[in-house]
């Protein structure tokens, strides 16, 4: 591992080293997420970069395909959105719109009639979990379920050598092993507040900096201290860890 790495890990993961997920005290890498990867958001107003809502500023790897996957883009649409074509390259600092025109963009709104009748202001979003936002990353029972105050996630059951997959579009900000409770260990940022990890891989798919699309493979399933096959799965709002299943499907 070269120093660079080393400092990288250090930043995410060391709070982890001593403890096993399920611990009571255990803390985690989501406190100091200075990954590798941009901050992006393609909802809600322009990143902490600069660049609007609804676009994307290219980074060194990235590609049109692979840029169009983690927003859950077709390649072919972002490519008309940007007056590409499906193999024109992309270059660093490029700024591509990720997401559709707006109907205002394109449509000549109406002026409305002034009203004198107070119209209520919108809904705020929920701040709490939405059921259904993440996919399954494994299909099996839940051996270990979130206890507020005692874990941290979830612990899934599979078979050795299953796919597990991302829960959502997002990039991979950690991939490696520096975190021995964990083994094999992936983290996944989704936006600025949402991340997911998963933990006790066999082996991985994805590398630090990787842009995944919901439901890619990202590892395998592996064993437990005991010899049981299953995966650890984290979810982190706000950086807290929340339970997973209140934002998994019914």
């Amino acid at each position: 591992m070269t120093v660079k790495r080393q400092h990288v890990v250090t930043q995410l993961l060391v709070p982890l080293a001593a403890a096993s997920m399920l611990g009571a005290c255990t803390t985690y890498p989501w406190e100091a997420t200075q990954a590798p990867a941009p901050t992006y958001r393609t909802q809600g107003g322009a990143a902490a970069n600069g660049v609007p809502a609804g676009f994307y500023r290219v980074n060194p790897g990235d590609t049109l395909q692979s840029v169009a996957g983690a927003f859950g883009q077709h390649a072919q649409d972002v490519a008309t959105w940007n007056g590409l074509t499906l193999s024109s390259p992309v270059a660093p600092g490029q700024v591509l719109r990720v997401g559709p025109p707006s109907f205002a963009q394109t449509t000549p709104v109406p002026t409305p009639t002034p009203s004198t009748t107070p119209v209520p202001p919108p809904a705020a979003a929920p701040a709490g979990p939405v059921q259904g936002v993440l996919v399954w990353p494994l299909r099996g029972p839940i051996l270990k379920p979130f206890v507020p105050g005692r874990t941290k996630g979830i612990v899934i059951g599979g078979r050795p050598g299953d796919q597990v997959r991302a829960a959502a579009a997002g990039r991979v900000v950690y991939a490696g092993t520096g975190i021995e409770a964990y083994g094999p260990l992936v983290i996944i940022k989704h936006d600025d507040t949402l991340i997911t990890a998963y933990g006790q891989n066999s082996r991985l798919l994805v590398q630090e900096g990787d842009a995944v699309a919901q439901g890619q493979p990202i590892g395998e399933v592996g064993t437990d201290n005991n010899g049981v096959p299953s995966i650890q799965f984290e979810v982190r709002k706000d950086g807290k860890p929340v339970d997973p299943l209140g934002w998994l499907p019914r």
